[in-house]
C-alpha cells in the first residue's frame, strides 16, 4: 500500500471519528465538531490554506490543531514535530 494511499486512508478515518463523535450535539449554540482523537503522521502535503486552530483538551475533546484540508477538517498532534514546524511557518506568513 502506497504511504499517499495510507495516509488519506487515516485522515479519513480521523474525520469520521471526529464527525461521528460530535453528530448528537445540537442545540441553541451549535458548537463545532471537536477532535477527539490526533494523527501523528505527517500530513502536511494535505494542509490548504494559510491558517489553523488550537483546540484545548475538554471531555471528550483533545488538545489538537486543526488544519484545513481538501477533504475537511485534520485533527494533529500539537507535539508532533512536522505540525511545529508547520503552524511556526503559518505564523511567518500572518
Amino acid at each position: 500500500m502506497s504511504v499517499k494511499i495510507l495516509s488519506v486512508t487515516v485522515l479519513l478515518l480521523s474525520m469520521c471519528v471526529c464527525f461521528s463523535s460530535s453528530a448528537g450535539i445540537r442545540g441553541p449554540t451549535r458548537k463545532r465538531p471537536c477532535c477527539v482523537d490526533v494523527t501523528n503522521l505527517d500530513m502536511s502535503p494535505e494542509v490548504v490554506g494559510e491558517t489553523y486552530r488550537e483546540q484545548a483538551s475538554s471531555h471528550p475533546c483533545v488538545k489538537a490543531i486543526i488544519f484545513n484540508t481538501e477533504y475537511g477538517q485534520l485533527c494533529a498532534d500539537p507535539n508532533a514535530q512536522w505540525v511545529q514546524d508547520l503552524t511556526s511557518t503559518m505564523k511567518k506568513v500572518q
